[in-house]
């Protein structure tokens, strides 16, 4: 053999060694599972991330992923109660497996276990749900449900059929209806918009008027506690005025009191005193002061009598004295020695 012919069988050797080996390592992601398939029949021991040797040609493998995932349905078709034919352009359901179901749930519906869970469920539950509600119902008024209902129906039959795979939302996009009825709906909205509308401003005109109705009340309010203040603090100066008029008055009464008793006082004194005076001595001596006190004496016959009348009759002698005095004085020519 020559040298030519041993370096091709090398390089020969060589070749088949590498595509064995290139057949033979795979890596796995992180998030995924690899399941193994042997002679068409699924192995129990599945491999997680990085790098796995397996026999080429004889042993295959399916990445499986374990962690969140997205999948899209579209274009899903759905005819409503009333016959009318829409269409969902874009359905998504975010689910994930739990790596410990990985094996049995390939195992029953192969590694693409999605397009008879997911796919399949969901244009099954979508059709349900639409041919038993009209077209208003599925547009309009249970649209925002729809998600709710395609998420609890899926996960219902899922844990009985594949216990492991969780739904974690659906989300779906409003569907396509034929356009003359769209334009409807638009004109309906409209019109619902602007009665919104009409609605608001009228609750906006009521709250602005309640709003002044109350400002009024309080306005109202607040002039009548003033008046009342303003009433109360009159009442008390009257009230005040009225108890320093009392006041006033009791002490005048009882000055005037005073008073009357003092000069009552006096005059009682003063009579009591008159009284303890009025003596025939004193009464003698009042008439020589009065007599005294005269810048004329007359003298004549009757004088004696006078004096005799005098002090027989003291308030009779006054009047004779008196008398006489003016008969003295009117005489020219008094009578004399």
């Amino acid at each position: 053999m020559t040298m030519a012919q041993v370096g091709a069988a090398v390089a020969t050797v060589a070749g088949l060694i590498a595509i064995l080996l290139h057949s033979s390592i795979h890596k796995i992601e992180e998030g995924h599972l690899a399941v193994y398939y042997r002679g068409g029949a699924l192995l129990t021991a599945p491999n997680g991330p990085g790098y796995h040797i397996m026999l080429p040609f004889i042993t295959t493998f399916r990445s499986v992923q374990t962690t969140l995932q997205t999948d899209e349905i579209k274009n899903v078709p759905c005819g409503t109660s009333g016959g009318v034919m829409i269409y969902f352009d874009r359905i998504e359901v975010v689910n994930m497996l739990v790596p410990s179901a990985v094996v049995d749930i390939v195992k029953n519906y192969t590694a693409d276990y999605d397009k008879t869970l997911i796919f399949n469920k969901i244009h099954h539950e979508l059709n349900q749900f639409c041919s038993v509600h009209t077209l208003q119902e599925v547009y309009i008024e249970l649209f925002d449900i729809i998600d709710e209902n395609m998420k609890i129906a899926l996960q219902k039959d899922l844990n009985a059929m594949a216990p492991g795979l969780t739904i974690q939302a659906v989300r779906v996009t409003k569907p396509k209806i034929p356009e003359s009825i769209r334009r409807n709906f638009e004109l309906m909205e409209a019109e619902k918009t602007r009665l919104l509308i009409t609605a608001q401003t009228q609750k906006v005109v009521e709250k602005e008027a309640e709003t002044e109705r109350k400002k009024a009340i309080i306005e109202a309010q607040k002039v009548a506690q003033v008046a009342e203040i303003h009433f109360q603090q009159k009442v008390m100066e009257k009230e005040t005025e009225k108890k320093i008029s009392q006041i006033e008055d009791a002490a005048f009464v009882a000055r005037e009191k005073a008073r009357a008793d003092a000069q009552y006082y006096t005059a009682a004194k003063f009579a009591e005193a008159n009284t303890l005076k009025l003596t025939p001595e004193y009464i003698e001596l009042m008439k020589y002061q009065s007599i005294a006190a005269n810048s004329k004496i007359y003298f004549g016959q009757d004088i004696p009598n006078m004096f005799v009348e005098g002090v027989n009759s003291p308030s009779k002698s006054g009047r004779s004295s008196s008398t006489h005095t003016a008969n003295a004085d009117s005489d020219p020519q008094p009578r004399g020695q």
